[in-house]
């Protein structure tokens, strides 16, 4: 019974706090919203609605947190629009800035193009007046050497005439002594007839002698005008090989770093280009002049050593035909992927984006492996060049050639598509050497600055 009393003293001992405290609370919230009474009125009768303090103030913090609501979603919002307006604006801006650095990079490729074919027209004109220098020099060299050999041949008739004018002197000298003392004689014994014979005589002996003279003389100015001549074409010989030497200077030196900058040893791709190109003839072939056994000239040395770079610029015109230096398309167009590593995996080539149907070309001189459909390339075109070389060409709309067929550098080989694993219209370029790839771009920019 204790027990019983202590917590029924106990429930009405919290219940009298809780009361309380719902008191205090009930004033606290009627301080804020008192209690309230809508009347209603019609015509029959009148009715009032009453408003409780918590009611209101229920009602108040719904309507509050409604609102807060309303603003922070109204601001979410708002914010969400400019930011997705400004990101669309950037988005725009970034798509201008790569529009027009693609034009900007289409008119530099344009001009580059312009550029090669003008390089390109320089070289063969170059080639042309080097022919012809070449032919005009070996021309010029035998002229010289008929003219030295002329000299010689009057310089021993000179010589001859010399002697034999001194030895007509000489007898002429004793002629005339002898003659004298006849004619001396012939005049003191009154011999007319004698006298005259022996006067006929020494007026031919005379006559003789002044042509003899006079012969000598014009070989000596014969031999003048000769060796004036023979320093003219010296002097003509020596601006022909200046022009020559700078000449292959100028054509040679830039050569020489267009392979090297491919990676490919000049030396090595000669001497392949010169087993395959050993026979002679044309105007380009190396000539030696011949020395019949004498001492060499300087201008000999000289001679061979400017035919020897031409020997050199021709096998490099041979082999630039040989290795890809070319680009795949002649038309307009636009790199959008290069060599390198994608999500790591190799992109082993590099991508040219053009209108269906473009051109396709092959880079250098070969022959076709290949030309059918292979997986992920789609319409694939293989060529294997000189040196170990192959090039690729992919995701072809329409092939050209078939497997076994001889191209020249510039051929049309097919025409740009979307075939194969590919997500637009573009040419998938490759170069392989002995089987491994390697960026097109090396053989295409070291060609730049020559072609």
């Amino acid at each position: 019974m204790g027990t019983v009393r202590t917590l029924i003293g106990t429930g009405l001992g919290d219940s009298q706090v809780r009361s309380r405290l719902t008191i205090r609370l009930h004033a606290l919230v009627e301080r804020f919203f008192p209690e309230r009474r809508l009347f209603l009125r019609s015509d029959s009768d009148t009715r009032f609605i009453r408003l409780r303090s918590e009611t209101q103030a229920v009602g108040f913090v719904g309507l509050t947190l409604l609102v807060g609501w309303s603003i922070v979603a109204t601001s979410i919002l708002l914010m969400d629009s400019i930011g997705a307006g400004n990101f669309r604006d950037q988005a725009k801006r970034d798509q201008l800035t790569y529009q027009q650095r693609l034009n900007a990079l289409s008119a530099e490729r344009d001009a580059r193009a312009a550029e090669a074919l003008a390089a390109q027209d320089r070289f063969a004109s170059a080639l042309k007046q080097i022919s012809v220098m070449q032919t005009e020099l070996l021309n010029s060299e035998a002229q010289r050497r008929e003219l030295e050999t002329g000299i010689d041949v009057i310089q021993a008739t000179l010589r001859e005439v010399m002697k034999s004018r001194e030895e007509a002197t000489a007898r002429l000298a004793e002629l005339e002594s002898d003659l004298k003392g006849e004619v001396a004689l012939a005049r003191a014994s009154g011999d007319d007839a004698t006298v005259k014979l022996l006067n006929e005589a020494l007026t031919r002996v005379a006559e003789e002698r002044d042509q003899v003279i006079a012969d000598a003389q014009a070989a000596l100015i014969r031999a003048a005008e000769m060796q004036a001549e023979i320093e003219i074409l010296e002097d003509k010989n020596d601006r022909i090989f200046r022009q020559l030497e700078e000449a292959m200077t100028v054509s040679v030196v830039p050569l020489d770093k267009m392979f090297e900058k491919a990676g490919m040893d000049p030396d090595r791709i000669l001497n392949e280009v010169r087993k395959g190109y050993s026979g002679q003839g044309g105007p380009m072939t190396p000539l030696s002049f011949s020395t019949k056994g004498d001492a060499t000239s300087p201008e000999t040395l000289r001679a061979n050593r400017i035919l020897n770079q031409m020997d050199r610029l021709n096998l490099y015109r041979i082999a630039a035909q040989k290795a890809p230096f070319a680009s795949p398309l002649k038309d307009s167009f636009r790199f959008t992927s290069g060599f390198g590593y994608r999500w790591g995996r190799l992109h082993a080539g590099t991508d040219f984006a053009a209108p269906h149907g473009t051109p396709i070309y092959s880079t250098a001189d070969g022959v076709v492996i290949h030309a059918d459909w292979q997986s992920g390339y789609g319409r694939l075109v293989k060529i294997q060049h000189e040196f170990g070389i192959e090039t690729r060409y992919a995701h072809m709309s329409k092939i050209r050639v078939k497997v076994g067929q001889r191209v020249s550098r510039g051929d049309r080989i097919g025409d740009m598509g979307n075939t194969g694993r590919s997500t637009g219209t573009h040419l998938h370029y490759e170069v392989r050497v002995g089987g491994k790839p390697v960026n097109p771009m090396i053989y295409i920019k070291a060609a730049k600055d020559v072609f």
